[in-house]
């Protein structure tokens, strides 16, 4: 499956964004679909994730209530709404897959997207 993440881009520090990720090659309703996301000099952390059916999600505590993850089957996408956005956001988003049950470590994801640049400006 490839993915492609897209909508990252500039923001000041309260605003919002919504990034997708599109699958092709292969439907993705079986897959749990996760976001990850490498700030410079750090290492790629885990952000959200949610399952195929879209009925359990995960975030990562610096996100919750803050960001949400959703999925489109239909069109084969995966969303993730960051609100509040603050300037500790700033980094590469990336989208990933996995057969497994949806999990935060970068382990259990074996197809990866090429990342879209979110800044936060202060």
């Amino acid at each position: 499956v490839q993915l492609q993440a897209s909508g990252g881009g500039l923001v000041q520090a309260g605003g919002s964004l919504r990034l997708s990720c599109a699958a092709s090659g292969r439907t993705i309703s079986n897959y749990a679909m996760g976001w990850f996301r490498q700030a410079p000099g750090k290492e790629r952390a885990f952000v959200a994730a949610i399952s195929g059916s879209g009925g359990s999600t995960r975030f990562a505590d610096s996100v919750k209530g803050r960001f949400t993850i959703s999925r489109d089957n239909a069109k084969n996408t995966v969303y993730l709404q960051m609100n509040s956005l603050k300037p500790d956001d700033t980094a590469v988003y990336y989208c990933a897959a996995s057969l497994l049950n949806i999990g935060t470590p970068r382990s259990s994801y074996a197809y990866w997207g090429q990342g879209t640049l979110v800044t936060v400006s202060s």
